[in-house]
């Protein structure tokens, strides 16, 4: 699970600067940090969630 986690989080920071770079695609940049930023919350409910059932 922490892999796909990690995978994805790489994945939004990629879409993030190449967003930043071309000043046309700064729409891109803002959908990465959503996505970068969901991602973390996601994985952070998870492993609560895994913690409080063990």
């Amino acid at each position: 699970m922490w892999a796909i986690i990690v995978i994805l989080l790489v994945l939004w920071a990629i879409l993030s600067v190449v967003g930043f770079v071309f000043k046309g695609l700064v729409w891109l940049a803002v959908i990465g940090i959503i996505l970068f930023v969901g991602t973390i919350v996601f994985g952070m409910i998870k492993s609560r969630s895994k913690k409080s059932q063990e």
